[in-house]
């Protein structure tokens, strides 16, 4: 944390910020280590040029932020105070009083609290400091790396638990129900996202909402689930065939395959982001199905599990050793169904190590 510290201090001087306020609970865990999040309640962390840096949180979690290794200062505050008080108190016992360019999360922080944060400076000019947060956690450090590995390891076993609950007639949501119960069981406290488990035509739907549809032969199954992991996330997409399957179901299901496996052949560094998006958007379109390939190819993985950088065709950023992010192929068809396979992907050294490993072969499930 003091190096992610260090390198946003220099920023700050090099862009001549003098302070910086940072109010996403996934930046407040990028460089405190501690991951929280204490509702409508404020937390933030103040970045200084020289100064060492100083946390903003509610005084009952105080204690936590202590124990996961914070040295630095701690403005820890009661229901009945207001922090911004206690905040402006801080800055004058610390002499940061004529700041002329003040650092915010732009699409973070919210209208009233930037106004409450920009009082305390009459006058400061705003930055943004996504993008250069965006830079410092695009690229992960080995412990990162670890974490996202065993987070997509139980995004593996969380599939094999859907699979062993399938039997006909049994509904979308026991088949969910029985998946996050036995992740419950390993130790996953929470869900990257509200898993999904579609059935038959609903699986043409992205992002189709679980329900009482209940399994029959010849349906497709999509499960889409991913879990937070010692505050890392995983993201999988796996379809199956339930005891049956068309001609068509299975022309689409080979054809999303194959559209995974063009992205992953290309998945190295110094590869243009946009193009792992056109070459399995190539494969889909020539396969016929292109209208039915309506989102981006995947996103940035780590702390949030959609994270930057966005992995459309429009990004002309390259992929750098240490990147992780989906390939997510999908085709939906509302009459038929639709087929999305998705893995968690790690950029190496010469190549990319695929971290879901579930296999993409098409399994008709009996």
């Amino acid at each position: 944390m003091e190096q992610r510290l260090n390198i946003l201090s220099t920023y700050l001087k090099n862009q001549d910020i003098e302070v910086a306020f940072l109010n996403s609970p996934e930046n407040f865990f990028y460089l405190t280590g501690f991951l929280t999040d204490p509702h409508e309640r404020l937390l933030g962390l103040l970045v200084f040029q020289e100064h060492h840096p100083i946390a903003v949180l509610p005084k009952m979690e105080e204690e936590q932020l202590r124990d996961s290794g914070w040295s630095y200062d701690v403005i820890g505050y009661s229901d009945h105070e207001d922090p911004w008080t206690l905040i402006g108190d801080k800055l004058n016992e610390i002499n940061i009083k004529h700041v002329h360019k003040a650092g915010i999360e732009k699409q973070v922080l919210s209208y009233g609290r930037s106004e409450s944060f920009l009082n305390l400076f009459s006058g400061a000019s705003v930055a943004d400091l996504e993008a250069q947060l965006n830079d410092m956690r695009v690229v992960k450090d080995q412990q990162e790396i670890d974490y996202i590995r065993e987070a997509a390891q139980l995004a593996d076993y969380g599939v094999q638990a859907g699979l062993e609950a399938l039997k006909e007639g049994v509904t979308e949501m026991e088949v969910l129900a029985s998946i996050e119960y036995e992740l419950k069981k390993k130790g996953v406290s929470a869900m990257s996202f509200s898993t999904m488990v579609l059935f038959g035509e609903k699986s043409g739907h992205p992002h189709g909402n679980p329900g009482d549809r209940k399994l029959k032969k010849g349906d497709f199954v999509l499960f889409d689930l991913g879990v937070v992991w010692k505050g890392y996330t995983s993201d999988i997409t796996r379809t199956f065939a339930y005891q049956a399957i068309t001609d068509e179901q299975q022309a689409i299901y080979e054809t999303v395959k194959q559209a995974l496996e063009a992205s992953l052949a290309i998945s190295k560094p110094g590869t243009r982001i946009g193009d792992l998006d056109s070459a399995a958007r190539e494969v889909i379109t020539k396969a016929g199905y292109g209208h039915l390939f309506p989102h981006r190819i995947g996103h940035g993985l780590g702390i949030n599990v959609h994270e930057f950088p966005s992995m459309s065709h429009l990004n002309d950023g390259v992929l750098k050793e240490g990147m992780t992010y989906t390939i997510e192929p999908g085709i939906y068809d509302p009459n038929i169904g639709g087929v999305r396979i998705e893995d968690d992907v790690l950029v190496t050294e010469s190549g990319c190590e695929t971290l879901t490993k579930t296999p993409t072969k098409l399994n008709i499930v009996q």
